[in-house]
């Protein structure tokens, strides 16, 4: 049996000085893809056709997009994602990819750590039928296994867990995270101008991959049709069809029923911040946060926010960490 590398910094993490969050030790190695499966499909906002190959990666590499041609890599983490309308878009010099939320979430979700993700014909990731579920399928088909480093040795994943409540807002938006001894969240939408949608709560415990490849997973992204065309005018949704979306008027409601949950909307809400929140992860860790997560009227960019304030106050962390083990070596 394969050996397991326990990082020796982490061990000193608890003894020091309390930390809002800090990494810990999940008790679980580092998982990959037991082989490689693609996914062709239209990007939601460029209209253009490209094809996704998930192949295995190696413990601690965690998860990163290679771009055809040159095979550019981009690492899925949050020190990449640049500013965009209405996705997730993740960019390394002049290399770019765009709506990577649903299949990182769907990553994150069902435990892929270390993943190489090549796409071809297309700066943009699929957006399939508008959920993570064909992105679920995919990896059920390919399978996991353990990953393991260049040296056949396994590593042990770790975790974000927060000890203080934290928190980022923006006018009555906000997503919050607080002292939780698992994982649970909470999201809240309020879309006024659409009575068919209008406020939804939804509270659970993805604790495990059962519940979110069949409660989360299947929620499709929707949007108002009566801003489809101003959308369209300023290059979005290029690819959006009743095919990839679920559409509510104002006026009339859905337009393409029926829906896949009563609260579809609110639970599509919660599948994009767990992929955003995906990119807290680094070298093979786990990126969702133990912790009672709580968001109101929220998108990618408060997502983004959020995650990048998560990982500022790990980093402070960890170099307190790397500090107080070179001062006191015998700890």
């Amino acid at each position: 049996m394969a050996r397991r590398s326990w990082p020796a910094s982490v061990r000193t993490f608890r003894a020091l000085a309390s930390s809002p969050v800090s990494w810990e030790m999940t008790g679980k190695p580092q998982q990959t893809l037991a082989s490689v499966v693609e996914r062709s499909g239209t990007g939601l906002h460029s209209g253009v056709s490209a094809t996704v190959r998930l192949l295995p990666a190696r413990a601690g590499e965690g998860r990163y997009f290679a771009l055809a041609g040159d095979w550019v890599t981009i690492p899925a983490t949050i020190d990449h994602v640049v500013e965009s309308q209405l996705c997730t878009t993740l960019r390394r010099g002049s290399a770019i990819i765009g709506t990577v939320e649903h299949l990182l979430s769907a990553l994150e979700g069902s435990g892929v750590d270390n993943v190489r993700v090549e796409v071809e014909g297309g700066n943009e990731v699929p957006i399939l039928d508008g959920s993570s579920r064909e992105w679920v399928e995919a990896i059920e088909e390919a399978g996991l296994c353990s990953a393991k480093d260049n040296t056949g040795i396994e590593i042990a994943k770790l975790a974000p867990v927060v000890h203080e409540p934290l928190y980022v807002w923006r006018d009555d938006s906000f997503v919050a995270a607080f002292p939780n001894p698992k994982i649970q969240m909470t999201y809240g939408i309020n879309f006024s101008q659409a009575p068919a949608i209008g406020c939804q709560w939804l509270s659970f415990f993805p604790t495990d991959q059962h519940i979110y490849s069949q409660e989360i997973a299947p929620a499709r992204t929707f949007c108002i049709l009566e801003e489809v065309g101003s959308l369209r005018d300023v290059g979005l949704i290029q690819g959006g069809s009743i095919d990839n979306a679920i559409v509510c008027s104002s006026s009339a409601g859905w337009i393409n029923p029926p829906l896949r949950f009563q609260d579809e909307p609110c639970r599509h809400k919660v599948l994009d911040l767990i992929g955003d929140l995906s990119l807290l992860s680094e070298n093979g860790n786990q990126g969702l946060p133990i912790a009672h997560l709580l968001a109101y009227k929220a998108g990618h960019a408060l997502h983004a926010r959020f995650t990048s304030h998560l990982k500022d106050l790990l980093i402070r962390h960890e170099r307190t960490a790397n500090q107080s083990t070179c001062s006191y070596p015998g700890a």
